[in-house]
């Protein structure tokens, strides 16, 4: 392996821009640095010296710190052109549903079915389930207090993909309200009431389902009304594709 510590400034950052196009994730500046021989201090700061070298020249793509990692990324001001492009290709863009499921689990986590259900008012099982496939939810333990239910989180992929450092940098969801009932509104959902509620309710239907139905009572059932729904979220996004 070529130690760079000899070359210049612009041999190093050359050698930081290579190695993060062919990346498919953020790349620490301890990795870049150990791939190219190189301290990590000196790695750290030319990748500072190349993010403001791009800010500075308005490019078209930003180099930018996120998850942990750096990561290129194409600027902000062409958004409309970058979304009109890519959407005519990509098949893996998220459904509304799905977009406010992950939503819910982002600004919540970890929270359960139930709780994601509380917020949006609506099943969101199979809305779920797809999340995970495209490796942007993941379990995140179980609720003790809820017989063992699930709990999710979000991934390092879905920082990635949004652009953020950590979750500390999600913005504040009032921010994009348009008026004070709405700011209410958001407030009241993500305080946690709203989840309290519906587990309240969820624990209710379900010890009177068990009463109701006696020693025929099968927990394994519920897995059918899963699968329907990961098979209507399939549906619904296979519809927005071809819009």
């Amino acid at each position: 392996m070529a130690n760079l510590e000899r070359l210049d400034d612009n041999s190093l950052k050359g050698a930081l821009e290579a190695l993060l196009l062919v990346s498919s994730e953020a790349v620490s500046a301890i990795d870049l640095a150990r791939a190219l021989g190189v301290s990590p201090g000196d790695a750290a700061a030319a990748l500072a010296d190349l993010a403001a070298e791009y800010s500075d020249a308005n490019r078209g793509i930003q180099l930018r710190e996120v998850a942990g990692g750096w990561r290129f990324f194409t600027h902000p001001a062409y958004h409309d052109q970058v979304a009109a492009y890519v959407l005519s290709w990509d098949k893996s863009r998220l459904s509304q549903a799905a977009l406010e499921t992950l939503a819910v689990i982002a600004y919540h986590q970890p929270v359960s079915r139930e709780g994601v259900r509380g917020v949006r008012g609506v099943n969101s099982d199979g809305v779920i389930s797809s999340l995970m496939e495209k490796g942007l939810v993941r379990e995140a333990g179980r609720d003790k207090q809820r017989g063992g239910a699930i709990l999710y989180g979000t991934t390092r992929a879905f920082l990635e993909r949004f652009g953020l450092r950590s979750l500390r940098e999600l913005p504040d969801l009032e921010e994009f309200a348009p008026d004070e009932e709405s700011r209410q509104f958001i407030r009241e959902r993500l305080s946690g009431r709203a989840i309290a509620s519906t587990l309240e309710e969820a624990d209710d239907d379900l010890e009177d389902e068990r009463e109701l139905l006696g020693d025929d009572y099968d927990e394994d059932d519920t897995g059918e009304a899963d699968a329907r729904d990961a098979a209507y979220e399939d549906e619904a996004e296979e519809a927005d594709d071809d819009e």
